[in-house]
């Protein structure tokens, strides 16, 4: 470990060693993840002691714009094959530094042969303006969070990162098409309790070893702590040359509580929906569609496929799905149409994420949380699994599971159409005066295999319940120009009723889709 007079009385040698390829010059420690997990364990039993936090009040000027200009320097990567560096050349290396948003010191550690070593933190791995409030930080201050480009090839030049670990316990990463979009986080306590404050435990410390395999996974490890909490996760995470596959992790994690937890969300994935091609108030904004994800799939222990809609609801609402050992759920983008976006910010390239256990869940529910949104820059949805027993003081949650970030779930039945659109508007019949307090819902679904099955002349049933409200013009239909068909029903609802709504097509008593599950209050009707 690198003290702090050692770094002091290095800071000159530091300085002049920066320029040459990167050379470590903290002293290794043996490191393994059962030891990480062996501290975590005892971090619980004690006192929770919050991360440095280096001069606040300097930390507090690094606003939006002063981050923006503190720009890694990517001869500095660690990982990058500089010749006579001491680490194997993998996906180049980079830090972010902290910031008016990002204000905890996150220690970094790289792996080698089973030996950690310290990276310490330097000014001269920022290219940095001469009046950056930056420079007043002390010389522990550490770093923020880290990311990993491309591999290292000539050709990758300018390179693009594909995974990013910042703030608190979240981490993103780029899909097939090369895109950011949604995020997962190491855990989420009490989100949307009305009873306890939400709480976000940080990663504080990360462990990241590579090998010379492109294909090869890059294991990082890291250490979580925070006031209820704590945890040690490893994750083993795919990359690769053939970048069509996406991003693929396998997450070992084991979690230990402090003290009691309302809501345990195991497993989270947080994401943006603004509005879809429902949902839109008027003027609200030119482009057709704003959403990182559209809809929640689940595919349950029983084999049932679900597709949940997102919603920008009125207030606050949590949706549970009771299951038990669920085969896997995600927050999906399932519209690749930038017609339908019209951004040059390439919503319609945005990664789905899909969760797999590898140890079974157990018993419990896929929660759903939606919050109200005015605009695109709030993460507003959230979806995690909660076991079903209490989440009390003492408890430890060994969890193994993959993540999968790519254009589509990677386990689609094929036997079944999917949901592509749901539309919403006023019930009745066109052409004819329009009932008051009655809606249309026309929901669409696609695969060729499965809708082409379909004989000439056939409408396929539509299986549509509702806990209330009273359910009627129920009717299919083909959509012109294409294979997909359309389920169409009308819902009378008073203006203060919820209803929790399922539906499906079938033909001769046999599913042909997916199941749709929607939560419609009129309240929360905002076009109409």
């Amino acid at each position: 470990m690198l003290s702090r007079r050692a770094l002091l009385q290095g800071a000159t040698a530091l300085a002049g060693a920066m320029m040459m390829p990167v050379r470590l010059m903290a002293q290794a420690t043996p490191f393994s993840h059962e030891a990480l997990v062996a501290r975590a364990q005892d971090l619980a039993a004690a006192a929770y002691v919050p991360p440095y936090q280096p001069s606040p009040e300097v930390v507090a000027q690094i606003d939006y714009t002063q981050h923006g200009k503190l720009k890694f320097r990517p001869e500095k990567a660690l990982f990058a094959g500089q010749p006579g560096s001491e680490l194997p050349a993998g996906y180049p290396l980079e830090f972010f530094h902290l910031g008016q948003f990002f204000t905890r010191r996150v220690r970094m550690y790289t792996v080698v042969n089973g030996q950690a070593t310290e990276v310490p933190y330097s000014t001269d791995f920022f290219e940095m303006p001469e009046d950056s409030p930056a420079r007043k930080l002390p010389a522990d201050a550490g770093f923020a969070g880290f990311r990993l480009q491309e591999w290292h090839t000539e050709a990758d030049w300018p390179r693009q990162d594909w995974v990013a670990f910042l703030g608190a316990s979240y981490f993103r990463a780029i899909g097939a098409a090369g895109q950011y979009g949604l995020s997962a986080r190491g855990v989420s306590l009490n989100a949307a309790d009305p009873d306890a404050p939400e709480e976000f435990p940080d990663f504080t410390e990360f462990y990241i070893e590579q090998s010379a395999d492109p294909n090869a996974p890059v294991v990082v490890s890291a250490l979580l702590d925070g006031p209820s909490i704590t945890g040690a996760y490893r994750f083993r995470m795919i990359r690769g040359l053939d970048r069509a596959k996406g991003v693929q992790m396998e997450v070992e994690a084991t979690v230990f509580l402090r003290r009691d937890v309302d809501r345990l969300g195991l497993t989270p994935l947080t994401s943006m929906f603004w509005f879809g091609e429902y949902g839109k108030l008027r003027l609200s904004d030119w482009r057709p569609e704003v959403h990182d994800s559209d809809g929640l799939a689940l595919w349950t222990g029983s084999g049932e496929r679900i597709w949940r809609p997102l919603n920008n609801p009125a207030f606050t609402r949590v949706s549970a799905f009771v299951d038990e050992n669920p085969r896997g759920f995600g927050l999906l983008q399932r519209d690749r149409n930038f017609d339908h976006f019209l951004d040059g910010v390439m919503y319609d390239r945005r990664p789905c994420l899909w969760v797999e256990p590898v140890t079974p869940f157990g018993r419990g529910s896929v929660q759903l949380l939606e919050i109200p949104t005015d605009d695109e820059i709030h993460d507003n949805i959230g979806a995690f699994w909660v076991p079903e027993t209490p989440a009390t003081a003492g408890n430890r949650y060994d969890l193994h599971y993959r993540l999968y970030w790519q254009s589509t779930e990677p386990f689609a039945a094929e036997n079944i159409a999917q949901t592509v659109a749901t539309r919403i508007g006023r019930g009745g019949t066109p052409g004819q005066p329009r009932p008051p307090g009655v809606y249309h819902f026309g929901v669409e679904f696609d695969r060729p295999a499965v809708m082409q099955r379909i004989p000439w002349g056939v409408f396929p049933e539509v299986v549509v319940t509702t806990s209330a409200g009273t359910i009627s013009r129920i009717f299919s239909e083909p959509v012109p120009n294409g294979n997909i068909w359309r389920a169409n029903f009308d819902i009378a609802l008073g203006p203060d009723e919820s209803a929790d709504l399922r539906m499906y097509m079938a033909m001769d008593g046999v599913p042909l889709t997916e199941t749709w599950s929607y939560q419609f209050s009129p309240r929360t009707a905002m076009e109409l």
